[in-house]
């Protein structure tokens, strides 16, 4: 399973590619805010940067919601790097542009997936990732990781290439069940893969190293 890093926080990201296991990155309008990214040309210079750091597909999302202006940004987007990933909504026009995007060579991240349904359009229309979204769903009582499991077996019986990029994974349990569950990549805040590394038992156990080995030592 891949793991991608959900921010466009550059030090969150240097420090991700420093753990050795990040295989890309996804952001949005909203992250971007979040960082005091503001302005077309300031967003897309980001991606940029973004792109330099990360040795994989960075997700950079459209705006537009009509057909013809996914397009055009999209085509935009696809040229500021070669690992844009063109980040289009679940809406008629975004499944229209996904098949057009698929047709010329331009990976496409189908994002605000809810249904299992919606799956199987992005992967008709040849999205590159489908980003179905885990902890939203779990938001209004419905099992978010059940969804990867019925998109996991629809996708294995009709031999679907398209990924399934679980997305809004809030912790390390999401990230485990989402595994389990055959996801091809999480993606979610360094927080929630850092937290992996926790356990009790580690740390008790160096602990107890660390002691034996001073008391072996000692002169």
């Amino acid at each position: 399973m891949k793991f991608f890093v959900d921010t466009a926080n550059l030090a969150q990201i240097k420090e991700a590619t420093e753990l050795g296991i990040l295989d890309g990155c996804t952001t949005n309008p909203t992250l971007m805010a979040k960082e005091g990214i503001v302005g077309e040309k300031n967003v897309w210079d980001h991606y940029k940067k973004i792109c330099e750091i990360v040795d994989g597909d960075v997700s950079a999302e459209v705006i537009s919601t009509d057909y013809k202006g996914i397009i055009e940004e999209g085509k935009k987007l696809a040229k500021l790097h070669k690992n844009i990933v063109v980040k289009v909504p679940m809406i008629r026009e975004g499944v229209k542009a996904i098949k057009y995007f698929s047709d010329n060579g331009i990976k496409t991240n189908c994002t605000l997936v809810f249904s299992p349904g919606q799956a199987i359009l992005a992967a008709k229309a040849g999205a590159t990732y489908l980003s179905p979204f885990v902890g939203r769903l779990d938001d209004i009582n419905i099992d978010g990781i059940g969804l990867i499991h019925q998109i996991r077996h629809i996708y294995d019986n009709y031999q679907f290439k398209t990924q399934i990029l679980a997305a809004s994974v809030r912790n390390a349990l999401h990230i485990v069940r989402c595994a389990e569950a055959g996801a091809d990549v999480v993606t979610c805040p360094l927080n929630s893969i850092v937290s992996l590394f926790a356990h009790p038992l580690t740390d008790k156990g160096l602990e107890q190293f660390l002691v034996d080995h001073a008391k072996a030592n000692k002169k």
